[in-house]
Order: structure tokens, then sequence, then C-alpha cells
């Protein structure tokens, strides 16, 4: 036998005789991995959580004051987590899908409609619209939500301001061929050498402190659709994050 035969695994894999998968083998038993992984996410554990969720609302009439402070808890975190099985379950279909080209998107249509859903899962915040959204078609797809939902959300959970403020606007430059959104919240700002870290960018990617999957499910997202995202100062306290997105011609 040659030293360089190739040996079949114990799960049909291709191996090499250094013990090495054959490259497209490993990479579909990745993508299988992949789909198998998001399907628990979007199902099984997301399941459970609403569960928790629906009983814990049952709750509210059979607990003292005491008691009704570790519901509340309870409550927030459990909300906080099912959102965190869509923004898994976002990043799960980009990575999965095969090299779709972005489109055409309405940007006032997509950017309002998260406005709205995020202001209803966060009554205890305050979102301000500044003028109207540009009637504007932007390059994107059906993710292109996910961007302004994981941002808005960010706004309010890492926010230590009572009430938490978030104001958001919109304008769109023909002659430049971008449109803006500005997200400005009024919480504790993101120091300028962790800017890029929170989106994964930094050497310490996901690991650095506040980051999370959100934020680099953003950044992928807007540069899949050939734009940019940034951090700005908030005044007089806060951040502001920006989103140029490319105009459609035409």
């Amino acid at each position: 036998m040659s030293d360089h035969a190739d040996a079949e695994g114990v799960d049909g894999a291709t191996f090499d005789a250094g013990g090495k998968a054959d490259p497209e083998e490993r990479l579909k038993r990745q993508r299988d991995d992949l789909q198998l992984l998001n399907q628990v996410m979007r199902h099984d554990i997301r399941n459970d959580l609403q569960l928790v969720g629906a009983y814990a609302e049952l709750l509210d009439d059979h607990v003292d004051e005491e008691g009704r402070e570790y519901l509340e808890v309870i409550k927030r975190n459990t909300q906080s987590a099912v959102a965190l099985t869509t923004t898994v379950r976002d990043l799960a279909e980009v990575m999965l899908r095969d090299d779709a080209e972005p489109n055409r998107v309405s940007l006032a249509r997509v950017l309002s409609q998260q406005v709205e859903e995020v202001r209803s899962a966060y009554s205890e915040a305050v979102f301000t619209v500044e003028g109207s959204f540009p009637e504007a078609e932007v390059v994107g797809d059906e993710m292109l939500s996910s961007v302004f939902r994981n941002i808005l959300r960010n706004a309010v959970q890492h926010n230590d301001e009572t009430p938490p403020k978030v104001t958001v606007s919109a304008t769109a430059e023909a002659a430049d061929g971008v449109a803006e959104v500005r997200i400005a919240d009024n919480g504790p700002g993101i120091p300028e050498d962790q800017r890029d870290e929170i989106f994964g960018k930094g050497e310490k990617g996901l690991d650095s402190p506040g980051a999370g999957i959100g934020l680099y499910l953003v950044r992928s997202l807007v540069e899949i659709y050939g734009g940019d995202v940034w951090i700005e100062d908030n005044e007089p306290k806060g951040a502001v994050f920006v989103v140029q997105l490319q105009l459609c011609e035409g």
C-alpha cells in the first residue's frame, strides 16, 4: 500500500495518510452540523425558553414584592435569550447560503418595521425618530432587518440610564450614492480602542468586553451589501452606531 494512499473513515469520510479529512467532505460535514445546530436553536431551545417566559408571566399574581424582583430578572433574561436565538438563526442563515446576490430593499419600510418591533419588546425604553426616513431603495436583502434589529436592541440592553433613550435618523444622498442610518443612545458609550473589537474585527474579536454575536452579524451583513458600519460618540453621553448603505440606481 502506498504511503500516500487514502483511507475511508468510519463515517464514510475520506482521509489521507496524514489523518486529514478531504477538504470538500469536511466542508460538507461542517455545513450539515451547522444546519443541525440551527434547527436545534430555532425549535428546541427557543420553544423551551418561550415556555419559561409564559410560565413566568403566570406567576405575576402569585409572588410577593420580594419575589417579584426575582421574577422580573427571570423574565428579562428569558426575553434576552429568546432574542439571542433569533440572532444565532440569522447568522447561521448567512453562513449557509450560497453567495446570494443582494438586491433592492426599501430602507424606510425595513427601518420603520424594526423600530416598531423593538419598541414593543422594550416598553421601558424611549424611542424617537428624527424627521422621516427617506423613500429610497438600498442594496440589501431580507436579512437587512437583522442589522437594524441588533443595533436597536444593543442600544437598550447595554444602557445604564433610566429610561434608556434611543434616537433614530436616516438620510439619503443621491450625489454620493449612499444612505446613512444613525442610531444614537444615552448609555455609557464605547471607548475608541474597543470599537473594532465589538464587531469582531480586533485581535480579541468576540472575546472582547461587551462583544456580542449580534454586532458580529451586523458587520458581516453590511460588508456583504458593500456598505460600512462604525461607532461615534454621542453628546453629551452615549454612542452612535452609523450604518452606511449603497443606494440602488434608477
